[in-house]
């Protein structure tokens, strides 16, 4: 908010903040998503996933990658389950929607991962970039060992909201600390409007304000992540934003 004098009379103006469906453009590219009904916890059904898509639609969304969840100790999906499901869906959101739906997974970093980059032949956003993520528990032992031997196997590690790992937020040099180890980074949008609560919103911020953010995903699960575009962007630095969606174009199929 901020004052006017003139003739003595005082004016008051707030500048309004964006909702964050404002800084989706059309023909957005969204890398990170959980659209394939009955694999993990994103859509349930057929009906949800065509629900879903129509409504990023709506929002501006040209192309979306689907990305289960692969991890062992909760969904133990493998390539070939996430192929298949994907065929058995496509000709359903072919024929009900306009949106390109693409397939990649996200792999959480464990032990289990380990045994699948051994055996080769991972699931990627496109070429050698492979979608990662963490347990919000704490930090795998590993963890630099594992990016380092991904990077060795030719691949290029993009980290799922680096912002929601709340073990690092007071811990701040570690994602210096990843960057320096190869590590792209991409935030969830929903980050930007308070939806993961107060703290990671602070975390995402300062991640934009340091430049450390590569990529942005809705990561979208259910109608309520969809919902969440009609609020408002919170973050000092969201001018940053538009050209981080611009930046998505790259995985464009």
């Amino acid at each position: 908010m901020f004052l006017c004098i003139k003739n003595k009379q005082v004016f008051l103006f707030s500048r309004r903040k964006k909702l964050l469906k404002d800084f989706i453009s059309n023909g957005y590219i969204d890398i990170h998503s959980h659209l394939l009904p009955n694999i993990d916890d994103g859509s349930k059904s057929i009906t949800e996933t065509i629900d879903l898509i129509k409504s990023l639609e709506n929002l501006g969304f040209k192309s979306a990658i689907a990305t289960p969840h692969i991890y062992k100790a909760v969904w133990d999906n493998s390539r070939s389950d996430i192929e298949n499901k994907y065929q058995n869906t496509l000709p359903d959101v072919t024929q009900n929607c306009n949106l390109s739906l693409h397939i990649a997974a996200e792999y959480m970093l464990d032990e289990n991962f380990e045994k699948l980059l051994s055996a080769g032949n991972l699931l990627t956003l496109k070429n050698e970039y492979v979608l990662v993520e963490m347990s919000y528990l704490s930090p795998p032992i590993m963890l630099f060992d594992l990016l380092f031997e991904l990077q060795l196997e030719g691949y290029k590690p993009v980290l799922a909201h680096p912002e929601r790992y709340n073990f690092y937020h007071n811990h701040f040099e570690y994602y210096h600390k990843l960057k320096t180890a190869g590590c792209l980074f991409q935030m969830n949008l929903l980050s930007s409007t308070g939806y993961y609560g107060k703290h990671v919103a602070e975390c995402a911020d300062r991640l934009l304000k340091e430049n450390l953010i590569d990529f942005v995903g809705s990561d979208v699960h259910h109608q309520n992540h969809i919902a969440s575009f009609e609020n408002k962007v919170l973050l000092k630095n969201s001018n940053s934003i538009p050209a981080l969606v611009a930046n998505n174009l790259f995985f464009e199929k």
